[in-house]
């Protein structure tokens, strides 16, 4: 299976084009972002959790990283509520099971390198915020290896952020608020994938916006 596997495109996804798919797990629905392979895959995807449901025991063979949206996720190891990000390496298991609050996710599989071995939970509505670059942008680091680079960024209204290329690309999934650039606007639930020296002009208007942020990260590895 492939759903957008040509990283060299630019790549939009709003809430209106989500289109929720069953998963043989009762409960359990997930919108695929982004594709490369069948139950093994390289993947970018949003997974709903209705209340009271759970996923079956898996390994994370190429690793796993996830952000929680809405509700309050779980396993054997912890409960993540919403703002948690969280990232499992490559060789580490779980078993998912969901509260009455039920859980929306974020989720991307098999895009660690090996030696990336950083197991990490943060709660994002505890962490503070530093200054950005530009007034009006505040950013919290979350994970970093090698060109990898993952963080929440916060845009005051109105800010204007200076015209820049993504070497080796750049993902963003917009928490709240609205961003937008000379290509368009991306109100929240929006992820769009920007490839390899791509450039854009991103700015706020009146509504502000609260962005989860990957750069670097576009030639990792896929199943084979």
């Amino acid at each position: 299976m492939e759903i957008n596997a040509d990283f060299t495109r630019r790549v939009v996804v709003r809430p209106d084009d989500y289109e929720w798919v069953a998963l043989p797990m009762p409960g359990v629905e997930r919108m695929m972002l982004d594709r490369i392979g069948d139950e093994v895959a390289r993947a970018t995807t949003i997974v709903r959790y209705a209340p009271n449901s759970s996923f079956s025991p898996h390994t994370h063979i190429g690793g796993e990283e996830f952000y929680v949206l809405a509700g309050v996720f779980s396993d054997e190891h912890q409960d993540y509520p919403a703002g948690t990000y969280v990232r499992n390496p490559i060789g580490t298991a779980h078993t998912p099971k969901v509260g009455a609050s039920g859980a929306i996710i974020l989720v991307k599989l098999y895009q660690f390198e090996p030696e990336d071995q950083d197991q990490k939970s943060i709660n994002t509505t505890t962490t503070p915020w530093l200054a950005g670059a530009v007034e009006g942008l505040e950013v919290m680091p979350l994970h970093d290896h090698g060109r990898e680079h993952v963080a929440l960024v916060k845009w005051a209204p109105n800010t204007k952020f200076t015209p820049h290329q993504h070497d080796y690309g750049e993902e963003v999934f917009v928490l709240e608020g609205v961003l937008y650039d000379e290509h368009g606007q991306y109100p929240k639930g929006t992820w769009y994938r920007s490839p390899h020296q791509s450039m854009h002009y991103p700015f706020t208007r009146a509504e502000g916006a609260t962005v989860l942020m990957k750069t670097g990260h576009l030639e990792g590895p896929s199943p084979t």
